[in-house]
């Protein structure tokens, strides 16, 4: 009986732990809306990419910053002139709808350091630009990835991040690659120029407001080779995962493990197990 007693304890602990516990709301995606929702041929379908995107990762029902009064989101992206191919990606999120110094303020290297201490007290998510055609540089790049676990205790304590496309495609302003290496769960493609033709869109895709059309008529530049435990958004035309979301409750610091997410699965069942057999 003691040690049933004490198993019970340790699984209520835990069950009170996931109950307590804050979520991170996450989007990634190959489709650089940042860009198309300025310049592009479908550019209500980039607008409405941005918009379901920011809307998920800021949702009050989704992050504990909005729900606690924090409204604005840090949106990072190069101080440079953009070079052929590429616009400021402020731009597109102006388009969408966001309005700079209200809903947003925007980092470069110069200032990303600064700014990212204030996540979670200024600032309740952070977008990301496309490397093409916004401008993303390495520079941005290597102080978010070198940030990496302050990011990830930012989302495990209730934030939201959205990042688009990261390819070094264009005018090859990331030539030192790290893609989405602040979020080391993710594996994406390096590089995958396409024209948006075929897509699809799954259930989940369409339960955060998306269609068919919202994700065809641009381009996109990179797709996901896992995911991360999150949900597939959207796929290309051949199959390849072009974009993920999802609401986690601890944000994993490398690539999921199916073993230990089985071991943990049958960690839970041996006491349920031990339980059932334990005589009257």
């Amino acid at each position: 009986m003691n040690i049933f007693i004490a198993r019970l304890a340790t699984l209520m602990a835990m069950l009170a732990l996931t109950a307590t516990a804050h979520a991170a709301a996450i989007f990634l995606t190959g489709h650089d809306p940042d860009f198309h929702a300025y310049v592009g041929g479908n550019s209500a379908g980039a607008q409405d990419i941005n918009k379901a995107a920011i809307g998920f990762v800021t949702s009050s029902t989704n992050n504990s910053f909005t729900a606690g009064g924090v409204n604005k989101f840090l949106f990072v992206e190069g101080n440079i002139s953009p070079p052929p191919g590429h616009v400021d990606g402020l731009n597109g999120i102006i388009a969408s709808g966001y309005t700079q110094g209200t809903d947003f303020d925007v980092a470069s290297a110069a200032t990303l350091n600064t700014a990212l201490n204030g996540i979670g007290s200024i600032y309740n998510a952070i977008v990301v630009a496309s490397d093409f055609g916004g401008i993303l540089t390495q520079a941005e790049l290597d102080i978010l990835n070198a940030r990496s676990a302050d990011i990830i205790s930012f989302l495990n304590a209730g934030g939201g991040i959205y990042a688009m496309a990261e390819s070094d495609s264009g005018a090859g302003l990331t030539p030192n690659g790290g893609f989405f290496g602040f979020l080391p769960f993710v594996v994406s493609s390096a590089q995958k120029n396409q024209s948006e033709v075929g897509n699809t869109l799954t259930a989940f895709g369409s339960s955060l407001g998306l269609t068919a059309a919202d994700i065809n008529g641009n381009a996109s530049h990179n797709v996901f080779l896992n995911t991360g435990g999150l949900n597939v958004v959207d796929f290309d035309a051949t199959g390849q995962i072009l974009s993920i979301a999802g609401v986690v409750a601890e944000v994993p610091t490398s690539v999921p493990e199916p073993a230990s997410i089985a071991l943990l699965g049958i960690g839970l069942l041996g006491l349920g197990f031990s339980r059932r057999r334990k005589p009257h």
